[in-house]
Parts: structure tokens; C-alpha cells; sequence
């Protein structure tokens, strides 16, 4: 099973955060070409499609108090346009599905919302978990280049990570 790289628990509801630096020297895409390739060939989307879903069966087998679960992904490349994050976005919502089958079968949302973020959209749509970019830090998994800004303001969001792979 593949994981997003985190799951918070916030007093309302649980976000599930899938991050992807590719200009990050360490980081598996190697290059940024190859990355593109998949964020535009939809390549990406699948695996971030199986990444939520692996993780939602997880969370639900250790049947986790029941809150609406939000899918975030942050893309670490603030060149990706307003109109391909968009697009990502509504590719995700597809193939997830948002809104479940055509049958309308389903009562319940296996996820209330998902959306794809540059690091800008990040900080506009999520201000109240800010993040910036650290210049030449990593933790050897390439993670640290990213992190939650937490001023005196804010009070300490709880974070666990799952069991993803880092990619």
C-alpha cells in the first residue's frame, strides 16, 4: 500500500497531505522534465489517486473518529500556472471520485475536498497553515525544504506522519 505523506488531525476534520518537491536535489524525479511529464501526461494523478484511496482504507480500518477528510497536494514548483493546477485539481476530483459513482449509490464522500497547490495557492487558499520554502535544508528525505511556518499567533497543529514513501 502507498500513503500520503501526512495525515493532521484538526479539530474538524482530517487533511491528507501528498507533497511533491521535484526541484529538490534529492528528490526521486531526478529531473524536472520527467516530472512534467507525468503532472501533465495525468500519471501523476493516478498515483496520487492510489495514494488517497490506499490511505483512506487505512484510516478507516483503524476506524478513526468520523470527520471530513480534505486531500491536499503541494506541488513545490511555483512556475506550474493557476490554469494546470486547476486541472490537476478537477483530474483528481475524477478519478477519485469526489462525488462518488454516476449511480449515486453511495451515502457517504470517501473526501469532502481535494485541491493541487503551488506553494503561492498553498498560502492563499490555507492561510492558516502557511509554509515556506528553507533555502539548502534537507532532512535527507528532501522534506525539510518545506515547512509549517508556525508564528507565536498560532497555536501548534498535532501532525503525524503515515508511512509514505516521500515521493
Amino acid at each position: 500500500m502507498k500513503a500520503v505523506d501526512f495525515i493532521v488531525d484538526d479539530n474538524d476534520s482530517y487533511l491528507f497531505i501528498e507533497f511533491k518537491d521535484p526541484e529538490n536535489p534529492q528528490a526521486r524525479y531526478g529531473n524536472i522534465k520527467k516530472f512534467y511529464q507525468e503532472f501533465f501526461s495525468r500519471s501523476l494523478c493516478e498515483a496520487l489517486k492510489q495514494k488517497y484511496r490506499d490511505s483512506f482504507l487505512y484510516h478507516w480500518a483503524l476506524a478513526q473518529p468520523e470527520k471530513p477528510i480534505y486531500y491536499y497536494v503541494l506541488v513545490a514548483i511555483e512556475s506550474l500556472t493557476a490554469p494546470a493546477l486547476l486541472s490537476c485539481t478537477d483530474d483528481l476530483k475524477r478519478m477519485l471520485p469526489l462525488y462518488g459513482p454516476k449511480t449515486g449509490r453511495w451515502r457517504r464522500s470517501i473526501v469532502a475536498r481535494c485541491a493541487v497547490f503551488n506553494i503561492a495557492a498553498w498560502n492563499h487558499y490555507l492561510s492558516q497553515f502557511p509554509i515556506r520554502r528553507l533555502s539548502g535544508s534537507t532532512n535527507g528525505q528532501g522534506l525539510s525544504a518545506i515547512e509549517v511556518a508556525q508564528g507565536d499567533e498560532q497555536p501548534q497543529r498535532p501532525f503525524s506522519t503515515s508511512h509514505g514513501d516521500g515521493s
